[in-house]
């Protein structure tokens, strides 16, 4: 597959939050449109609803693995999704040192540790290698 980080990018300069970037970039290969992927991400940028939790563009990719992998049955897929999950927030944890928007974006500390756009681009990249590299 070729790599969509670029895509993701430009909907992130067009007003895309970090989450729907990566979220619509990825979109119609879980089956949703643009317009679905947009609505279902956007609680989800700036760190959770602009709370500078968790980083939207990785939690952009976990919500992208749940629509990889689940098949609605909770009991037959929710451990494969949580192994899915947990192997994208380790693989930016480890490239990233946290996934915790306040501490990415250097608040309180000025110590940038990684650029939204940087973010995005791990979380793609991370995406497209546990989630869709046979597509």
């Amino acid at each position: 597959m070729e790599s969509r980080v670029q895509q993701a990018l430009e909907r992130h300069h067009k007003g895309y939050n970090c989450a729907q970037a990566v979220a619509c970039t990825y979109g119609d290969l879980v089956h949703n449109s643009e317009d679905q992927m947009f609505r279902m991400a956007e609680g989800f940028g700036a760190g959770m609803g602009g709370m500078q939790s968790v980083c939207g563009a990785v939690s952009g990719a976990v919500l992208l693995a749940g629509l990889a992998n689940s098949g609605g049955l909770q009991q037959r897929t929710k451990g494969v999704t949580y192994q899915l999950s947990k192997a994208i927030m380790e693989g930016f944890v480890q490239k990233n040192g946290t996934a915790v928007c306040e501490q990415l974006k250097g608040i309180g500390t000025g110590n940038v540790l990684r650029s939204c756009d940087g973010c995005i681009e791990d979380a793609c990249k991370l995406a497209e290698q546990t989630l869709f590299s046979e597509k």
